[in-house]
């Protein structure tokens, strides 16, 4: 079988790699990466919870070939983080209880950071909007809603403690 290679970087550190051409995204970032924070759900693209960032924007990695994002950044669940400290869209989720199995919730982040990253003071509705191709099936969305509404206020506030930093 033919293989392809392509570069990629992901969660910040390029990556070189040769799979099928065939590979999903999903299956790249699970199986060749290691990083199984990226859930794999309906593998249709109906459920969102295999979603990542690529490049800014929030896609079903599971309607993806690996070899799709040459040259791309890609940001998964584990790339959030910032050291040890947790991102503030994750603490949000957190402290607001917006998981209980955790399933969707990698593909609810991703949602959530392209939303927030587009959009730093969304309403209800709008939040509601961006979350609606993602399935949960444990929190009704109303504490998936509260939490990023949360974390829309945490990240204006410390782009406002970055902006009045001195130089």
């Amino acid at each position: 079988m033919t293989k392809v290679s392509f570069k990629v970087t992901v969660n910040g550190r390029t990556r070189e790699a040769t799979v099928p051409p065939r590979m999903l995204l999903s299956d790249f970032i699970r199986q060749e990466l290691s990083l199984p924070g990226t859930h794999v759900g309906c593998e249709h693209g109906v459920c969102g919870s295999c979603n990542v960032i690529v490049d800014g924007q929030a896609v079903r990695s599971c309607l993806m070939f690996a070899v799709q994002v040459e040259g791309s950044e890609i940001t998964t669940v584990e790339g959030l983080t910032q050291g040890d400290a947790l991102h503030p869209i994750q603490q949000a989720f957190w402290e607001e209880h917006g998981l209980q199995c955790g399933f969707c919730t990698p593909g609810m982040l991703a949602t959530a950071q392209e939303l927030l990253a587009q959009n730093p003071d969304p309403t209800d509705d709008e939040i509601r909007e961006a979350i609606s191709g993602n399935l949960c099936r444990c929190t009704g969305y109303e504490f998936i809603i509260s939490a990023i509404r949360s974390a829309a206020v945490k990240l204006r506030e410390a782009d406002t403690e970055t902006t009045l930093q001195p130089v």
